[in-house]
């Protein structure tokens, strides 16, 4: 299976241009004294973080950013605790940017979910800004000659072996299907217990419907709302397999090289909902995989208008990192977003159908006997015991007995015509 595209899932437009923030449309209005950059960071209020703060910063929890490479900002370099390169254009600890394009897209994506700031409260801050990343680089397009599939696997399988308890996937293939080698991958990372949290994708780039991996049951995919909370027309896609929804337009992300831009799309929402399960794993480390995402999508608030869930638009809702932290949630049993060994055992089929179980003991049955000997073969010219028996020997004594009743006959005829003889009168 080929993928059709590979292109990161960051822009509202075909062709984005992120924005210095110096020349960027505020958000909102900071307050008097409040540090430029963080006001700007709408969602961490409209969204329930800073108050998820109160319990947990993300302490302990690893987040795997399978992307472009993070760089060496300031603000997230320390966040970086190690990294690869699965594209073969990149270095080993993965932190060189790969691409021409989208060079610094990967170390937008971690700054969003997990940077750490910079002296004296100032300078952007993640989601989980206590978290632990990981950089895995990856090519898209003509960035490697390494098939993406290949990357993709790859990476996953390293973030896991790595520590990792979340993955985010900032990327879609614009098609419902996936490569067969991301079966095994995928899989993999949910039997370690691994969070994947994927983006939906961006209808500005093309894409009028979720794509893989965000079709894939078990990740969590994300969908994408502007500042008021309403499902971003140029920055979203939509599909059955939304999980919940998160910020996508007017985002913040630190380049490479440590600048402020401001950038849309689901490639930044995907974090944002990454950073907040950190944020979840963090403050329940009891919890596996499935009960940290059911917490997520369990505390979703649906937007006004919006009646059963999940959406096509918004999946379960809005996320609520304060209260996927701290709200009561019972327990799940199974992965809310689906089971991917299921799918691939009746998709796939790789497996037969079962041999079924005998009922019952069978019934002996005795050895036949054995075969009689190969007779010798004779000439057709001698008799054979057969031939006499059944031959020869009765017609020989058909025969006997018919020349013995025809004597038998002659001679009462002769002696009745002597006896008749006697008696007739003299002349």
């Amino acid at each position: 299976m080929m993928l059709a595209s590979a292109a990161p899932a960051a822009a509202a437009t075909p062709t984005p241009e992120p924005v210095p923030l110096s020349a960027a449309t505020p958000s909102d209005t900071p307050s008097p004294g409040a540090d430029p950059v963080r006001a700007k960071e709408y969602w961490l209020d409209a969204y329930g973080v800073r108050q998820a703060w109160q319990t947990t910063r993300g302490e302990g929890v690893r987040i795997a950013v399978i992307d472009t490479g993070v760089g060496r900002a300031p603000e997230v370099d320390s966040a970086v605790v190690g990294g690869t390169d699965v594209s073969g254009a990149g270095t080993a600890d993965g932190r060189t940017p790969v691409g021409v394009v989208d060079a610094n897209h990967g170390s937008w994506v971690a700054s969003l979910a997990a940077s750490r700031g910079l002296p004296g409260d100032t300078g952007m801050i993640g989601v989980a800004p206590a978290a632990d990343v990981l950089s895995v680089s990856v090519g898209f397009g003509s960035s490697s000659q390494v098939p993406f599939a290949t990357q993709v696997a790859e990476a996953i399988r390293w973030s896991v072996d790595n520590g990792a308890d979340i993955i985010n996937l900032s990327f879609t293939t614009n098609t419902l299907d996936w490569d067969e080698s991301w079966d095994d991958a995928f899989l993999y990372a949910f039997d370690h217990d691994v969070v994947v949290v994927v983006a939906a994708g961006n209808r500005g780039n093309g894409t009028t419907r979720v794509g893989a991996p965000a079709t894939m049951p078990g990740v969590l995919s994300v969908a994408g709302v502007d500042p008021s909370g309403k499902a971003s027309v140029e920055a979203s896609t939509q599909g059955i397999t939304i999980g919940v929804a998160a910020p996508s337009e007017n985002l913040l992300g630190i380049s490479a090289d440590g600048q402020v831009t401001e950038w849309n799309g689901t490639s930044g929402a995907a974090p944002i909902v990454a950073g907040i399960a950190a944020l979840v794993r963090s403050a329940h480390p009891e919890l596996d995989a499935a009960n940290v995402i059911q917490r997520i999508i369990g505390t979703a608030k649906p937007p006004a208008g919006v009646g059963s869930v999940p959406d096509a638009l918004y999946g379960y809702g809005l996320v609520d990192a304060a209260a996927a932290v701290s709200a009561s949630v019972p327990r799940v049993s199974a992965n809310p977003m689906g089971d991917l060994a299921e799918w691939i055992r009746v998709h796939r089929r790789a497996q037969g159908a079962p041999v079924p179980e005998p009922t019952s003991t069978a019934a002996p049955i005795p050895a036949l006997p054995p075969a009689d000997a190969a007779a010798t073969p004779a000439s057709p010219l001698l008799p054979t015991v057969d031939t006499l028996l059944y031959g020869s020997l009765p017609l020989l004594a058909a025969t006997l007995a018919g020349i013995l009743v025809s004597l038998g006959v002659s001679a009462a005829v002769r002696r009745i015509r002597l006896t008749r003889s006697d008696r007739a009168p003299s002349r």
